[in-house]
């Protein structure tokens, strides 16, 4: 099968105040819609049902799987396990444990600063990283891991496989970009299987029906995969008759015409980044692996800015017979080429210099602020590795030199 989509639409500049249209999630769109809705007496806005996975389910029950929904939430599910597990003996390590399952997000990934639960509780962070490693014994499988790669690694730690696939699995894992300069090994049938049976969202069954509205749903139909996108969830916008002639009400006007457009931009960004994930990510909607993705590949291949890429996937889900995948989890963690290095290093040296000089960023806060600010996955030891690259001190020493120099 081969989905393929070649476009020129670009951003016009009228359209450009509107990018927060294209970022924003579905409950937000009314918000957004509504505002503008106050200030212009020709826009009429009016709401329309949302359609969650429950509703989805109801409609296209013939056709997508029935996603399992567990009685208990996740965090209810963990608080038991950590409580009656002899991972975690002592208090501390308990405290530790609780710590970290405040940091874990709806989808199972730990998204904390392990710096900051240290600090919190006077323990060194590595001890908060060692009592993170023992969520590999938990369930569900991969929870508590900081990424795919990771939480496919969590769960391969607990499977009874023989050493030799073990390790040519785990280092295919940490490889995927590159999986098939291993396939001349005598086990690469093997790990693959095995690789392919892996989670990649470790929590998706605890997701509640109701918290998530997915913006694009792909269907496997007899084999042949359907994309839809869910825009039942968009706001209706009546545009009001006026006089034309009339300065003030032609400029209303003209901004109202304008949030539709924007919508309509965004519905057709959504279908084109779905083509795109549709056909790059075949093998995963059939059943095998994710496959790492750059917003650049996707951005050059639609001829969009990737910074729109970012904005467009930003808060948005999609809904396949796997489950619920947020659309940022089929993108890798590399740093986009439009962000570039130099951006990266003038970010970190801005926000040391503006920081608390009684709390300074770890390198762990710094990656997560970043990481927020420009719709990025970087990795820590990234971060760590440009702010050396500026001469700047680690958190601890910063510290100390805040203070001698009071």
């Amino acid at each position: 099968m081969k989905l393929k989509t070649k476009v020129t639409n670009k951003l016009s500049p009228k359209l450009i105040n509107f990018l927060p249209v294209l970022k924003a999630g579905v409950d937000e769109l009314i918000e957004i819609a509504k505002e503008m809705e106050k200030d212009n007496p020709f826009l009429e806005v009016k709401n329309k049902k949302f359609v969650t996975v429950s509703n989805l389910k109801n409609a296209i029950t013939d056709e997508i799987e029935a996603l399992s929904v567990s009685k208990k939430t996740l965090y209810e599910d963990l608080i038991e396990q950590i409580e009656n597990s002899n991972l975690f003996p002592t208090e501390k390590s308990k405290q530790v444990a609780y710590e970290i399952l405040k940091d874990i997000s709806i989808e199972g990934f730990f998204e904390g600063d392990e710096e900051e639960i240290a600090k919190k509780l006077n323990v060194s962070k590595e001890k908060v990283e060692h009592v993170r490693q023992r969520f590999i014994y938990l369930n569900p499988p991969g929870v508590g891991a900081k990424d795919i790669k990771e939480c496919m690694l969590f769960q391969l730690y607990n499977l009874q496989i023989s050493k030799e696939v073990f390790n040519l699995a785990k280092s295919m894992i940490n490889n995927l970009e590159n999986i098939h300069k291993y396939d001349d090994s005598k086990y690469f049938e093997e790990a693959v299987k095995i690789i392919k049976n892996l989670k990649v969202i470790p929590g998706y069954e605890y997701v509640k029906d109701e918290e998530i509205i997915p913006e694009i749903i792909v269907l496997n139909i007899n084999g042949e995969l359907q994309i839809r996108l869910n825009d039942e969830h968009y706001p209706e916008i009546n545009i009001k008759e006026c006089d034309l002639k009339n300065p003030f009400c032609k400029r209303k006007i003209k901004e109202a015409r304008s949030l539709v457009d924007a919508l309509e931009l965004r519905k057709s960004t959504l279908k084109k980044i779905a083509l795109m994930i549709v056909e790059i990510q075949y093998e995963f909607f059939t059943g095998g692996m994710i496959r790492p993705m750059k917003i650049k590949d996707i951005a050059d291949e639609l001829e969009y800015a990737p910074s729109t890429i970012s904005r467009a996937i930003s808060n948005k889900y999609l809904l396949c017979n796997r489950g619920i995948v947020p659309l940022k989890r089929f993108f890798s963690t590399a740093l986009d080429e439009e962000i570039s290095s130099n951006q990266i290093k003038e970010e970190i040296k801005n926000l040391i210099k503006k920081e608390n000089r009684q709390r300074p960023y770890s390198d762990d806060k710094l990656t997560e602020l970043i990481n927020k600010k420009y719709n990025l996955n970087l990795v820590r030891r990234t971060i760590s590795k440009y702010r050396d690259a500026l001469n700047i001190p680690t958190s601890r020493e910063r510290k100390k030199l805040y203070k001698v120099s009071k």
